[in-house]
C-alpha cells in the first residue's frame, strides 16, 4: 500500500510542473508591445465571454492575447505553463458556460503527436482598450 501512495506523489509532483514563468524573449516583448500599442490597461477580470469568437495569439507558454476588436484586447498570463503553444501546439481550454474564466484548466497537445505538451490554468484577463479620441 505504501508503494502506491509513494507512486502517487511522484506522478502529482511530475504534473505540477515549472510554476514560474519565463521571461519573454526580446522578439516576445516586441510582438506583445506592437499588439497592446496606443492601448491603456484596465482593471483585471475574472472571466471573459466566449462570443464573440475572438482571436488568439501566443505571445508565450504563459502569455495569451484574445483580440475582440481593433479597440479591445485582454492580455492573459497562465497559471503554470503550457509548453508547446510557442511551437504551434493546439490549445484545449475545459471550461463551463458561455466565460473564459481564471482557473479554467487548459493543456497544450501536438495533434500530430496526440501528445500533451503541457498542462497549466487561465489567470485574470486584462482588458487594453484603444482611449477615445479627443476634440
Amino acid at each position: 500500500m505504501r508503494a502506491w501512495v509513494g507512486m502517487a506523489a511522484l506522478l502529482l509532483a511530475g504534473c505540477v510542473g515549472n510554476q514560474e514563468p519565463r521571461p519573454l524573449t526580446p522578439k516576445q516583448t516586441a510582438e506583445l508591445d506592437k499588439a497592446l500599442a496606443g492601448k491603456v490597461a484596465g482593471e483585471k477580470v475574472s472571466c471573459i465571454n466566449r462570443e464573440p469568437q475572438s482571436n488568439l495569439t501566443v505571445i508565450s507558454n504563459n502569455v495569451l492575447l484574445y483580440k475582440v476588436s481593433r479597440k479591445l484586447v485582454y492580455k492573459n498570463e497562465l497559471i503554470g505553463s503550457c509548453n508547446g503553444l510557442t511551437y504551434g501546439d493546439t490549445m484545449i481550454v475545459r471550461s463551463f458556460g458561455s466565460q473564459l474564466c481564471r482557473g479554467d484548466f487548459t493543456s497544450s497537445a501536438n495533434l500530430m503527436t496526440g501528445m500533451i505538451t503541457g498542462s497549466c490554468a487561465l489567470g485574470d484577463f486584462t482588458p487594453y482598450r484603444t482611449p477615445p479620441q479627443g476634440k
